[in-house]
């Protein structure tokens, strides 16, 4: 058994992969919200990950770091982007996807892959956070309801309402005025997952090859994947335990590094 662990330090959370690249196969994963102390957190997570998937921290042989707070996982042997570890994770379980469409806490990419897993181009929206997952936190608030119950909400929906804004701020108002007029919970949360669809779609531009792949928190919300086939025209599969296809990558590649086989 080749024991490597992957690291995603993302914006919202922090999520570890322990991987064996032997069998090619999953050994443990957990996950823990992001904090001042992203080191520590990450010990914590990678410790307790280790113990409950009855392996010890010391068998395991390379450890990659990756997101926006790789370069403070300070134990990891090296740090790699989050765009080539989503793009190793998300071919390792969907290996015909050619697009994959990744949606975080506070940024939304678009990767679009070679055959072999490789990246040959990558748009990213870093700067504002209406094409992620925190405009639906935002929502998820001004409604009264728990994040995870937005995708049953949204399902209610009879007709989605129109969010012109593309700001969140400006997105905030505008659901308030909603409310105001009268208009159905179910119909602004479904508003706002195709306003997030819309903001992706235009990010992607005319990169989108099929087969899409969408990957990432957001991920986990059904009513998301409906939104953008609908914005991008094209099928949509969600990616199997999205939120870590990151950390996946990462420890595949941390497998793959010390085989002297990761090409980067």
């Amino acid at each position: 058994m080749t024991l490597c662990a992957g690291i995603d330090a993302g914006s919202r959370s922090t999520k570890v992969v322990l991987f064996d690249l032997d069998s090619l196969q999953f050994l443990g994963h957990g996950l823990v919200d992001q904090g001042i102390e992203q080191e520590r957190l990450a010990t914590e997570l990678l410790d307790r990950t280790c113990q409950e998937a009855g392996v010890s921290r010391s068998a395991i042989a390379g450890i990659v770091a990756t997101g926006y707070g790789r370069n403070n996982i300070r134990f990891a042997d090296t740090t790699i982007t989050e765009i080539t570890c989503h793009a190793r994770g998300v071919h390792h379980l969907l290996p015909d996807a050619r697009t994959i469409i990744e949606i975080g806490g506070q940024d939304s990419k678009c990767i679009t892959l070679e055959e072999g897993g490789r990246v040959r181009d990558f748009s990213m929206n870093d700067r504002c956070a209406a094409g992620s997952g925190r405009f639906l936190e935002v929502l998820a608030a001004r409604l009264g309801v728990e994040l995870a119950a937005l995708d049953a909400l949204s399902r209610g929906s009879q007709k989605a309402a129109l969010i012109s804004s593309m700001c969140v701020v400006f997105a905030e108002t505008e659901i308030i005025g909603l409310l105001t007029e009268g208009v159905p919970a179910p119909d602004i949360a479904a508003g706002v997952q195709n306003a997030i669809a819309q903001r992706v779609a235009a990010l992607a531009g005319r990169s989108v090859v099929a087969p899409v792949c969408f990957t990432g928190g957001v991920a986990l919300q059904s009513g998301m994947l409906r939104a953008l086939e609908s914005a991008l025209g094209h099928q949509v599969r969600a990616c199997p335990r999205p939120q870590f296809t990151g950390a996946l990558g990462a420890a595949i590649l941390a497998g793959q590094r010390r085989a002297g086989t990761c090409g980067l």
